[in-house]
């Protein structure tokens, strides 16, 4: 299904569900007795979700300007959608047809910000151009996905990089001795760059046993809520999980100057 169709299908399951929750009445003076206000209404969908999964544990209940009757619930690192009594879950992204914004992402970036300067930079691979707007990136050496976006990085400008080198050993059993390598690397991004791009083994790179900052990087990925590679940090705190084009992330990061 191309991306227009999951939208549409998207589309037509939050109008159809909407329409349910009018059919049925949903109070909007009264919850089960009580005053509808946010609190009872955070309560009854917490309480409600947790019908399917106690993992679905509700941080935070907004009531959706954009379309009256639903509710943007925070979950871990990502929102849902909900009616006010929770007897109703969706999941997925709403677009904004007119301006072609994502308001979903718009919210899980917000509401997950990192505040940039609690970020070590000095356990960081430092590139990219030295007076660029500032980005940070967690990446395992081994990881195909951070590979991708390494080779878009030459294509950037304008940004300056802080690479936290993240091994994700669970399921690269080599990446944290290539982690090590880069990082004891007289040029550590020259190293980072032979390994990801010109798939160079721990051995390949001339490199001496030194102090690494590997696992104080593995304990502040945990910290930040980070579990997968690569993920981008910006300046103004707004976090991406996954790669992107050259282009891409020239605009991404455009948004915290």
């Amino acid at each position: 299904m191309n991306p227009l169709m999951k939208r549409f299908t998207l589309f037509t399951s939050l109008a159809a569900v909407i329409g349910i929750f009018a059919m049925l009445g949903t109070s909007v003076t009264a919850i089960a007795g009580a005053p509808l206000n946010m609190d009872n209404i955070e309560k009854t969908i917490s309480k409600n979700l947790l019908r399917l999964s106690p993992q679905l544990e509700v941080k935070s209940v907004r009531a959706l300007a954009a379309i009256p009757g639903l509710y943007e619930v925070h979950i871990r690192d990502t929102v849902f959608y909900t009616d006010a009594e929770g007897r109703y879950l969706i999941s997925g992204h709403i677009i904004e047809t007119a301006t072609k914004k994502d308001l979903t992402q718009a919210s899980i970036e917000n509401l997950n910000r990192v505040d940039w300067s609690s970020l070590p930079l000095k356990d960081a691979v430092v590139s990219g151009d030295p007076k660029g707007t500032p980005v940070a990136v967690f990446t395992d050496p081994d990881c195909p996905y951070c590979r991708q976006l390494e080779q878009e990085l030459p294509k950037v400008k304008g940004i300056k990089f802080y690479t936290f080198l993240f091994p994700l050993v669970s399921i690269h059993k080599d990446a944290r001795a290539k982690a090590i390598a880069i990082w004891c690397a007289k040029n550590q991004h020259k190293a980072l760059q032979q390994v990801m791009l010109h798939d160079k083994q721990a051995g390949d790179i001339k490199s001496t046993v030194c102090n690494n900052p590997i696992d104080d990087n593995l304990k502040l990925a945990e910290s930040l809520g980070i579990n997968g590679t690569p993920t981008l940090i910006a300046k103004d705190g707004r976090k991406h999980a996954g790669g992107f084009t050259a282009e891409q992330l020239m605009q991404w990061a455009k948004k915290s100057k």
